[in-house]
């Protein structure tokens, strides 16, 4: 019973010492790292581990070292709640993740009410609509990237029809009535709106109401391991149409997968090391030295999330969540003060990004950059 208390009584004691006061930064990462989101946690989790080594080695954020501490959500919200809970216990200055928009959706109203910013991967478009002071992306939301990609399909495309095949799911229905709602003004017709399973493996009747449809092209908003799954499928049956979409389309990942079947696909690219940029090219460098593969914008999104946070830190000179959340609202990071931040960018008081973003297409095997688009609000 004696050495029972003495042992309670130094546990208590350690958690009050000094030392105990200088800890490091823990920074909670809920993300998606078995399951469907499988592929780009890994990406994330890469990417912010390369920035947080960067960042200890240069003196930490206001002096103190940065100790990522993973969660997996498995893909699924419920679980990502769970985790979402027992990581705010330990009030944490900040939280990462997670990637997939369902799983954020189920924790955002959580880091609000414990005024703790959240850096997210995902995209949905009701995400930053919901009220919270304390979400962040990222990467462009929804209702950034479709109008462009609207714009795309009646300037760049010419097109007068399209067919939209899309995964059912926040991050998939989002993306498909985010474009519907653009396209009528563009005098564009959806001829054909297919709707796909999570996680899906076979896409073959899928393809033939595609081709039965024949749409000028097709607008294909899919997770990554389904898109491409679904090229393959499309190769195999003549599918020729023009395959339009967002990053997660053209991204390395689906690229390694889909093989020659992803050659021809086009659309816009928010974030990818491809991009002309020599800061971005340097950091596609160090992250495939590091790793031994070439990362996607799922890699790029957790290399700067540790760079948000340690530049509106230092601005607001403090470890506060909630002072740290205002310093982010309306703040814009730039290269040559924030080199990590890799791309200007300016987040909003909903916390959406604006930056530049880019016209993409594969062409052997390689993402290829057409061209530059400008940040919305210059």
């Amino acid at each position: 019973m004696l050495r029972r208390t003495l042992v309670l009584a130094g546990l208590s004691l350690a958690a009050w010492s000094p030392a105990a006061s200088a800890q490091d930064i823990v920074i909670p990462t809920i993300i998606e790292l078995s399951g469907g989101g499988a592929t780009v946690g890994a990406m994330w989790k890469n990417g912010s581990s390369l920035a947080v080594e960067e960042i200890n080695a240069a003196g930490g954020i206001l002096g103190k070292k940065v100790k990522l501490e993973f969660v997996d959500t498995a893909s699924d919200p419920g679980k990502a709640r769970a985790a979402m809970q027992r990581a705010l216990d330990d009030k944490p200055i900040a939280i990462f993740g997670p990637i997939y928009s369902g799983s954020v959706s189920a924790t955002l109203k959580l880091t609000a009410d414990a005024e703790v910013p959240q850096v997210i991967g995902g995209e949905a478009a009701n995400l930053t609509a919901q009220g919270s002071k304390y979400i962040f992306r990222t990467s462009f939301g929804q209702n950034v990237s479709m109008p462009k990609i609207a714009n795309y399909l009646r300037d760049g495309v010419k097109a007068k029809s399209i067919a939209i095949v899309y995964v059912n799911n926040d991050f998939g229905k989002g993306g498909r009535d985010a474009i519907v709602k653009e396209l009528p003004a563009r005098d564009i017709k959806v001829v054909a709106d297919i709707s796909t399973e999570a996680g899906q493996a076979d896409f073959a009747a899928d393809v033939i109401k595609l081709k039965g449809a024949n749409a000028d092209a097709v607008f294909v908003y899919l997770n990554e391991e389904e898109s491409a799954r679904f090229l393959r499928e499309a190769k195999k049956q003549g599918l020729t149409k023009p395959m339009i979409g967002e990053t997660t389309l053209l991204g390395q990942k689906v690229i390694d997968l889909a093989g020659d079947a992803a050659n021809g696909v086009k659309g816009h690219v928010g974030l990818t090391v491809d991009a002309p940029i020599p800061a971005i090219q340097e950091f596609g460098r160090k992250y495939e030295a590091k790793y031994k593969s070439k990362p996607d914008h799922n890699g790029v999104k957790g290399y700067i999330a540790p760079y948000m946070i340690k530049a509106a830190a230092e601005k607001a000179g403090k470890l506060d969540g909630k002072a740290i959340a205002a310093a982010l609202h309306g703040m814009t990071i730039a290269p040559d003060k924030v080199p990590g931040i890799l791309i200007e960018a300016t987040w909003d008081g909903t916390g959406e990004i604006d930056r530049i973003s880019f016209l993409g297409e594969v062409k052997d095997g390689k993402q290829v950059i057409t061209e530059t688009l400008p940040k919305l609000n210059k």
